[in-house]
């Protein structure tokens, strides 16, 4: 999917990904993504303390996270962070810039950075970048477009899901970037989302925010939550479905394939994290809450010693118990198992018998699963990480450098 149309596949989108100077590799570093006339739009945001200028832009023209916005325009290698006045001045520049070029007003322009926090944004590069990236929006640049927003990413990331809604074939399609600084308390890092299906404005928030708990809030590479995440979702109303609320029939088929464009988009940040050879997926069954059972989860997932555990293909379930039970989730070793892939390694409040060599050799696959039932209820989660290798250090030991 990532060297094929994507992000432009739904009806009346249009972008463009270039190179504008900002990156030293000289790779593309800055994107614009448009609606062919207003569309309905949705955000979530970090909820970081310490957040981007693009950031507070777009609260300042969603401040209800949802509205009619015409597109979205993003940079990479500066992230735009702790710039005081200037870095808000930039933001609501590169705004007026994109909307001068496609004939539109600057409150229809969301924006986004990625990269170096605390740095000012090189304008005049930028501004050349627009008006290039202006210039070459299209529909046959997709590829483009998602490698433009990539920071430390090593894929490009790209989903689509076509439905069917009241007879009509509606499309979804995503990009993403993501691959440190990945513990999103919204969403992701940063996402752009276009359908042509008929929504309202608050019907596709209220879709976004119960997709991004399931999704985006479930990855962790590093227990890291960005200052610049940002997930919007574009929607072109070109499908000519009936127009969706959150009261429709039909809603639940929107949702669910939002639902499938998310998930599909969180994996691929989870296997793409900086320095990552595996993804690991950490099952909590059991809970007294669904929350209690996603503490917990979220607790193994970012544990440093049972991700570098499972880089050294050890299966030491003692560090996934540990970290259980260090939440602020309900944990009784008695009633507690734990299983890593098919073996059960633990059993109310004693280790198993198991073949220690076999476990070992599962934890070598690209894929590892994790399963733990606390057994104190019926709530349940799945969180999303990677291991912990060498590498992750090298990059961000010298990513500033």
């Amino acid at each position: 999917m990532n060297n094929a149309r994507h992000i432009t596949l739904p009806q009346g989108f249009r972008a463009a990904g270039v190179a504008c100077g900002i990156k030293a590799s000289g790779n593309r570093d800055l994107a614009i993504i448009v609606a062919d006339a207003d569309a309905s739009a949705a955000i979530v945001t970090t909820r970081n303390q310490i957040v981007g200028a693009p950031i507070t832009w777009c609260r300042q023209i969603l401040p209800r996270g949802y509205g009619k916005i015409r597109g979205m325009v993003i940079n990479a290698g500066v992230s735009n962070v702790c710039t005081a006045k200037r870095g808000l001045d930039d933001a609501r520049t590169m705004a007026s810039e994109t909307a001068r070029r496609i004939g539109t007003q600057p409150e229809k322009i969301l924006v986004a950075s990625t990269g170096i926090i605390g740095q000012p944004l090189p304008m005049g590069k930028i501004k050349r970048g627009i008006a290039s990236a202006a210039r070459s929006l299209g529909r046959r640049g997709d590829a483009n477009v998602a490698e433009a927003i990539m920071t430390t990413d090593t894929l490009r990331k790209s989903a689509v899901v076509v439905t069917r809604i009241g007879g009509r074939k509606v499309t979804l399609a995503a990009i993403a970037k993501g691959s440190g600084m990945i513990a999103p308390s919204m969403a992701t890092m940063i996402s752009v989302i276009t359908t042509d299906a008929a929504i309202s404005p608050a019907a596709l928030k209220k879709a976004l925010a119960a997709s991004v708990a399931k999704s985006f809030n479930a990855v962790t590479v590093d227990s890291d939550t960005s200052t610049s995440d940002i997930v919007a979702v574009l929607a072109s109303g070109l499908a000519a479905n009936t127009n969706l609320t959150a009261s429709s029939k039909d809603y639940g088929k929107f949702a669910a394939a939002l639902d499938e464009v998310c998930a599909e988009l969180a994996r691929a940040i989870a296997t793409d994290g900086e320095g990552a050879t595996k993804l690991i997926g950490v099952t909590v069954l059991g809970g007294r809450t669904d929350r209690e059972a996603e503490i917990a989860a979220k607790s193994v997932a970012n544990s440093p010693l049972f991700k570098c555990a499972v880089h050294g293909c050890d299966p030491n379930w003692g560090r996934i118990a540990m970290a259980l039970g260090k939440s602020s989730a309900k944990v009784v070793a008695e009633k507690l198992t734990i299983r890593i892939g098919p073996t059960l390694v633990f059993k109310c409040g004693t280790p198993t018998k198991f073949n220690a060599r076999r476990v070992s050799k599962y934890l070598a696959s690209d894929e590892v699963e994790v399963v733990c039932d606390l057994r104190l209820g019926k709530g349940r989660f799945t969180a999303l990480t990677c291991d912990l290798s060498k590498d992750y250090i090298t990059i961000n030991a010298d990513y500033h450098t």
